[in-house]
């Protein structure tokens, strides 16, 4: 029997035969894990066999975010003991019960995993570490609260790297990504991925072609953290944007999504995990270069080693400023008052523009507007995140509708409701896409040229 590899791939499809098509699809370095609860109704022995045997079979309960109920723990070890019938390669047990007679007279051809997925609040990893069921492979499970969280892990797994323990230990939720993608980097034998074509399994979990192209199981303990950091971040394109640089550029860094939406948090997150480059994002991009002594806006930051000063950009700026050098100069109206908006009345002030600004907090009237006879819209609000979201301001849209000749769209979803009214007005657009590709460009080589050890 071979060890477990590092990508164990949940099959989550409602539909066996989906399900048996993925697995049979999956690389050599990623083994199907078959959840019996997932399938309830069919015999578990069949299933292993159509798998041939080539799987880790798990039968999850409720309370560990399984479908099997809770209450009916007879019936869920005797659909375990059934699939084992089957002779699978592992074998998912719960890290505290006993192994069942059944099951350990098959431990000649049937290895066992030994898993245990802890409340909210709860952190024992180190003290289950000390006390180890029978068992080949290990895997604890807990719930990130805070960014920082991510950082407790890696004493731990590093430990068991040490003494040749399997051991897979991360966190669940939006904010647990790291200890996900950096498993192996930090020394865990194996990691949880959802298929490509198929749910997820639990909050948090990556597809593993996502897994596949940040090199996850490539990872070495030298590897340096990047991440586009805020609330919402996991939509963001920035991993798909950097990573490929990175790797191009033969710098070893991993760019990810660092969910968080409060500057404190992040700081502590940024000296835990021992962040090197950041993509600031809403809502963050005024309060945490505030937080490290910078003077803000910035959507950048970068050093050379953890606890180095903090080296700061605004690359939105810049890409901001290229855009409006190709348009028709005029007044410009503005709609927004966060930090996008600041760095786009900064930018129209130093080319000479004249700016009328809209916020909630700072209405015009749509009379104001058509005086004002702007040439140019700037879209600096967050609508357009959400695929229902209005264009903002419709009314002063409108007004500003007789005179205008471009609009510029900060929000890089294709087709905002702000986008598609500009297009129908007949203005040049231009695409937050664009925006976000100049300013994501500028980040990457200040990331490879001041992030880590030097190329």
């Amino acid at each position: 029997m071979n060890a477990l590899p590092f990508h164990v791939v949940t099959l989550t499809h409602p539909v066996w035969d989906e399900a048996l098509a993925c697995a049979k699809r999956l690389p050599g370095d990623a083994l199907p894990e078959l959840r019996l609860d997932l399938f309830p109704e069919a015999d578990p022995e069949a299933l292993v066999d159509a798998l041939r045997r080539r799987c880790l079979v798990t039968c999850r309960r409720v309370s560990e975010g399984g479908r099997w109920p809770d209450e009916d723990e007879e019936g869920r070890l005797a659909h375990l003991t059934q699939a084992v019938k089957g002779r699978p390669a592992w074998l998912d047990l719960e890290w505290d019960l006993p192994v069942p007679v059944e099951i350990q007279a098959a431990r000649t051809h049937v290895r066992l995993l030994r898993s245990i997925h802890v409340p909210p609040g709860v952190f024992d990893l180190e003290t289950r570490l000390q006390h180890l069921p029978e068992g080949e492979a290990f895997k604890w499970v807990g719930w990130a609260d805070r960014l920082a969280d991510n950082a407790r892990l890696r004493p731990a797994l590093a430990w068991a790297r040490d003494r040749g323990l399997a051991l897979s230990a991360f966190l669940m939720g939006p904010k647990g990504i790291p200890s996900r993608a950096l498993q192996g980097a930090w020394g865990g034998a194996f990691t949880y991925a959802a298929p490509d074509d198929g749910p997820a399994a639990a909050p948090g979990q990556l597809p593993l072609a996502t897994l596949q192209a940040w090199r996850c199981a490539r990872l070495h303990p030298g590897h340096g953290l990047c991440g586009v950091i805020g609330d919402p971040v996991l939509h963001s394109r920035g991993p798909a944007f950097h990573n490929p640089r990175f790797q191009r550029a033969f710098k070893d860094l991993l760019y990810l999504p660092l969910a968080c939406g409060e500057a404190g948090e992040a700081v502590a997150a940024l000296e835990a995990l021992g962040v090197l480059g950041l993509s600031i994002t809403a809502p963050l991009k005024l309060d945490l270069p505030q937080a490290l002594g910078l003077e803000g806006p910035l959507n950048t930051l970068w050093r050379r080693a953890p606890g180095d000063p903090w080296q700061g950009a605004n690359t939105d700026a810049e890409a901001f400023g290229q855009a409006l050098s190709s348009l028709v100069p005029g007044p410009v109206l503005l709609l927004g008052a966060g930090g996008v908006a600041r760095t786009s009345r900064a930018g129209l002030e130093a080319a000479g523009r004249p700016v009328l600004q809209v916020s909630r907090q700072r209405p015009v009237t749509t009379r104001e507007v058509a005086a004002f006879g702007p040439v140019g819209l700037v879209q600096a609000t967050s609508l357009g995140m959400a695929p229902e979201d209005p264009a903002p301001f419709g009314d002063l849209l409108e007004a500003a509708r007789p005179s205008a000749r471009w609009a510029v769209e900060w929000i890089y979803k294709e087709d905002t409701a702000f986008a598609l009214w500009a297009r129908e007005a007949g203005l040049a657009l231009v695409e937050g896409s664009a925006l976000f590709e100049a300013q994501a460009e500028a980040q990457s080589r200040r990331f490879i040229e001041g992030c880590g050890g030097a190329l």
